[in-house]
């Protein structure tokens, strides 16, 4: 382990040695992922697994030029560095779950991987200041867009998309990385964390109006610990996850929407009326992040809500036990 990688690491802090090491393990898990695709698609669309099974052969041969070109400048031993060691770095679903997607969506997960390596190779490229580095670099750069292109054909051979469309998926899959995914965890962590504090509050003291305090200082502080959080973890430059301060804002907020919902009924003066309500709101919030996880990261419904539903009842009856103590 290189010293240090204890904790994700900034790319902008990568030596040029680590930057071609992590290219290196990148194109060896890209090519393994090809071939899965291949063999998961083999059987119903044989020239498609042909497709992934050349984009794998072509991985492969980049991994080599790069092991060789860090062989020339750095030695025989190369750094053990991953993707999930860097912060911001792109991350690949994995390859187990491709047993649940379609065509059209291991089409759209291998748009996503050559347009996340492109853009890898051109910031890596900058960051070297060997010229036989950058011109390797710059040549893996234009051979991972020409995939994309390659990509591309699928959509014609097997869904016949026009350019609109394409866009259109760029643009949503834009959206739920700078919003959806941030928004979506700020209201998991809002819903569900705040539970515990503010039915502990409500049935330990049975005041509405202090519960309340506890629920908006509880949400509130949740929401501009997640917001800062979301925005300082990645600069979206290599995960093309967008900008920081948008991420941030979705995340911030949709944390304190998620703890007011359940907070807010207590500003009715009636303690066990606010409660039912606020239990009601509960469960609205659990079901509604239940449908989002399957409208925009297709987690099957049942699935997510069960998940969902269980850890929130968890909470919920811990902050009730424990306030009830």
């Amino acid at each position: 382990m290189i010293p240090g990688l204890t904790q994700r690491r900034r790319f902008s802090d990568l030596s040029e040695q680590e930057i071609l090491a992590l290219a290196i393990s990148s194109e060896e898990d890209d090519a393994r992922i090809y071939r899965s695709y291949a063999e998961r698609l083999r059987a119903d669309y044989p020239d498609t697994a042909q497709v992934f099974d050349s984009m794998a052969g072509e991985e492969d041969l980049h991994r080599q030029r790069l092991i060789e070109k860090h062989r020339e400048r750095f030695g025989e031993v190369i750094p053990l560095i991953r993707r999930e060691h860097v912060s911001g770095y792109y991350a690949r679903r994995p390859v187990w779950l491709i047993e649940n997607l379609g065509i059209e969506r291991i089409r759209d997960e291998a748009e996503m991987m050559e347009r996340d390596a492109h853009a890898f190779y051109l910031k890596a490229a900058q960051r070297t200041s060997d010229a036989g580095t950058r011109r390797l670099l710059g040549d893996l750069a234009a051979a991972e867009a020409g995939h994309e292109a390659r990509a591309d054909k699928l959509v014609d051979a097997h869904v016949g998309e026009d350019a609109e469309a394409q866009e259109a998926r760029t643009a949503h899959r834009k959206f739920v990385l700078t919003w959806v995914q941030p928004g979506l965890a700020g209201l998991m962590d809002g819903s569900v964390s705040t539970l515990a504090p503010i039915f502990a509050t409500a049935f330990a003291t049975q005041d509405p109006r202090t519960t309340l305090l506890v629920g908006i200082a509880a949400s509130v502080g949740a929401g501009i610990s997640m917001g800062f959080t979301e925005a300082a973890s990645d600069d979206g430059v290599i995960s093309g996850r967008g900008s920081p301060l948008k991420r941030g804002i979705a995340s911030g907020v949709m944390t304190a929407v998620g703890g007011l919902g359940h907070a807010l009924p207590y500003l009715i003066p009636d303690f066990w009326t606010a409660t039912t309500i606020a239990m009601i709101v509960v469960f609205i919030e659990l079901w509604v992040i239940a449908w989002i996880q399957k409208r925009y990261m297709e987690t099957p419904f049942l699935r997510a809500a069960f998940q969902v539903v269980l850890g929130g009842g968890l909470v919920l009856a811990a902050g009730i036990l424990i306030g009830s103590g």
